[in-house]
């Protein structure tokens, strides 16, 4: 008999904290993000609650500094320091296909691999923004259709360079053979995007290959997500929309000839508990008041790609153009047509609402109702488990370790001990032979 399915939960760390105003608070710790002990402890607390994974986003432009923190230590860098203050979670960073080459990445990534003795995994990404390509020798993003078809090849490379050493290829012989040059092996790669010889300088991962994760909006996003993603970070607004997407990703790898069990669907989450729904609505408010109104119109104008520095607060939001029509990153442009739509909200009461996650589900209330919500969620075919956005930093992770994975685990939902060393293991993912298919 196989054991019950239960939760799977990562730990989106940053700044301090995903509201858009959490660092304003007299208690932030603005003064802390430059220092790696920080995230050793938030890394600490994740483990603590036996998470699956710490995750980092990243970005290649600094955007608007007076707005907030976005942007500190370079997260592939800040993971090797977590890795040697942590023992068992996983340790996820995005790496963007667009502005990196396979090589490099994978050489990084299995360098952490070893490092961390196998609890390192990749967010693939294609980037959003003409800022972050002008860094990078560009005038502008290629298109989508060029980043997706670069983000394919990039990920088969990976793939094939991880799998240049056999897992036996080290003999350490101090005779006179260190390795078998048998078993290691070029792979002789030249595709439209590039060309890569190989092998990799870095033996086999302990875990064969880092764990790949895509968050995959748009349709070929979604695409790229089924044909090669092990674990999925998904925006859904509420639970409608998180079985909306919830079958439409697991057709797509079914229709890949992929195990649609074996990929992990996992939308961000954001989380106020209190005592009483009311003591977490106030803690909610609390914050929200910090928000200044002009900073979160050109957050809002940077989600819909418009000028929205003129908009009226207290009037219904303007009518915005059809997903179809937009052609920036979709997503959060998705969630936010659901929102008008479901909330019929006026523009203050959307920034509200985008103010921590721009979007994600937020749930608020007493730890039983959170946990009730999250397994609604998880028994209703819209979420394998959370990416949870703690709005504030470190407390809103501690609350949810301390007091609503307590619940989960009472009700036989959630682990209570890792019975795993490696990422792999945690999501409970075989590890792939050489030259298997994702």
């Amino acid at each position: 008999m196989s054991a019950p399915r239960q939760l799977h939960f990562n730990a989106f760390l940053m700044g301090c904290g995903h509201h858009g105003a959490a660092w304003r608070r007299p208690q932030s710790p603005i003064e802390q993000l430059g220092d790696i002990s920080f995230y050793e402890r938030l890394a600490r607390s994740a483990e603590r609650g036996l998470f699956d994974a710490v995750f980092f986003a990243d970005g290649h432009a600094v955007g608007d500094v007076s707005t907030g923190p976005r942007w500190f230590l370079e997260p592939l860098t800040a993971m090797a320091a977590m890795a040697r203050a942590t023992s068992r979670i996983g340790l996820v960073s995005t790496v963007s296909a667009t502005f990196y080459t396979p090589f490099h990445a994978a050489r990084m990534l299995a360098s952490l691999d070893h490092i961390s003795k196998g609890r390192i995994g990749w967010n693939v990404v294609t980037s959003m923004f003409d800022a972050e390509a002008r860094n990078h020798g560009m005038d502008m993003l290629p298109s989508r259709d060029q980043r997706y078809s670069r983000a394919a090849e990039f990920i088969e490379v990976a793939l094939k360079l991880w799998d240049s050493w056999e897992d036996d290829a080290l003999i350490l012989d101090r005779g006179g053979l260190y390795a078998d040059p048998a078993r290691v092996r070029a792979i002789g790669h030249s595709g439209e995007h590039f060309r890569v010889d190989g092998p990799l300088t870095v033996p086999r991962p302990p875990q064969g290959r880092p764990v790949l994760f895509q968050a995959g909006a748009s349709v070929p996003g979604r695409e790229l997500a089924a044909r090669y993603a092990e674990g999925i970070y998904a925006v859904a607004y509420d639970l409608a929309s998180g079985q909306e997407y919830y079958q439409d990703v697991k057709r797509r790898i079914a229709v890949a000839k992929r195990d649609p069990d074996a990929v992990l669907i996992m939308p961000g989450l954001v989380t106020y508990v209190g005592s009483t729904q009311a003591q977490a609505r106030a803690k909610q408010a609390e914050v929200d008041a910090l928000l200044p109104t002009e900073q979160s119109l050109a957050q809002l104008g940077t989600f819909v790609q418009q000028d929205c520095s003129n908009w009226d607060l207290d009037v219904p939001v303007p009518a915005l153009p059809s997903l179809a029509g937009f052609t920036g990153p979709q997503g959060r442009y998705a969630t936010i047509l659901r929102i008008i739509e479901a909330e019929q909200p006026t523009v203050r009461q959307l920034l509200g609402r985008l103010a921590a996650g721009g979007g994600h589900c937020t749930m608020v209330g007493t730890p039983e109702q959170i946990a009730d919500q999250i397994e609604l969620w998880f028994r209703s075919g819209a979420a394998d488990g959370f990416n949870v956005m703690p709005p504030l930093l470190p407390e809103s992770l501690d609350e949810f370790v301390d007091r609503v994975i307590p619940v989960l685990q009472r009700r036989g939902l959630f682990r209570t001990c890792y019975t795993a060393d490696t990422l792999r293991g945690h999501l409970g993912l075989e590890r792939p032979t050489v030259g298997a298919a994702v």
